[in-house]
């Protein structure tokens, strides 16, 4: 299970999406969590669906790959969808009234929304990171928040904060496999058991964990200390942010899709 999380991950590869801007990337991101909760249909939701299936062609990151990312929220999933099935009220007759249960269409059809909407936002947020390098991101992150530094925001340090959580998230679960396969090593046991037992046995992890976490944060500091790093007055880059054709055709295919989503 902590394998298959993608959060934060990048996967290297000849794409047109992998050579597009990040500040497109980024801006193209939040117009795509903006659709999400604008439709409520299913022909938009089917427009969404064809969509990122598009873009996931075109970014050449495995179908596969990407569907290894739902396995670790696939209960969040079903908890939505469960939720919204039993607490939704409708004013039709009930689908199914046994005692306390009741059922309503209108509840089955938001939990079914409900659903997709989530699937679809970690999909569409994970093609972020999976496409653009940890230095892009940064990069793009700073730019876009350029402009706010006309009332005191820090734009490079919180740009570098984020970047760097984002960056150490695969470490850290990395470090927790390797805890976790050195202390069922020693007789620990994380898979018998009901949901309950398994979370109270997933506590012994949080003290290495930490440690280790701390550890990593200092031996950081102390890297970028020893390389003169003084934060992002002053700093040039080898690499400067250029928009080219693919972020042109790629914002005149958001400005089709976002038009389609507001039409819907």
């Amino acid at each position: 299970m902590i394998r298959d999380i993608t959060i934060g991950q990048y996967y290297s590869v000849e794409s047109p999406i992998h050579k597009m801007d990040p500040r497109f990337k980024l801006i193209a991101s939040m117009l795509y969590l903006i659709s999400l909760f604008l439709i409520n249909q299913m022909v938009a939701y089917l427009v969404v669906i064809s969509f990122i299936g598009i873009v996931v062609k075109v970014s050449k990151v495995p179908f596969q790959f990407i569907m290894k990312g739902l396995k670790p929220v696939f209960m969040l999933i079903i908890f939505a969808f469960l939720i919204n099935v039993f607490l939704t009220r409708g004013t039709s007759d009930p689908l199914i009234d046994i005692g306390f249960i009741t059922i309503y269409s209108e509840g089955v059809e938001r939990a079914f929304f409900m659903a997709i909407r989530l699937v679809l936002l970690i999909v569409g947020t994970s093609l972020l990171t999976l496409t653009t390098s940890p230095i892009e991101l940064t990069d793009g992150i700073e730019y876009l928040l350029n402009p706010f530094k006309r009332i005191g925001l820090p734009a490079h340090e919180l740009a570098m904060m984020m970047t760097i959580a984002l960056r150490f998230i695969p470490t850290l679960l990395e470090e927790t496999d390797k805890i976790m396969k050195a202390q069922m090593a020693r007789g620990a046991d994380f898979e018998s058991g009901n949901l309950m037992n398994r979370a109270k046995a997933l506590i012994p992890l949080l003290v290495p964990l930490f440690i280790s976490a701390f550890r990593r944060a200092d031996e950081l500091a102390m890297a970028m200390e020893a390389r003169c790093y003084k934060g992002g007055e002053g700093r040039t880059r080898m690499k400067v942010l250029r928009y080219t054709s693919l972020d042109i055709i790629g914002s005149l295919v958001m400005i089709v899709y976002m038009a389609a989503c507001i039409a819907l």
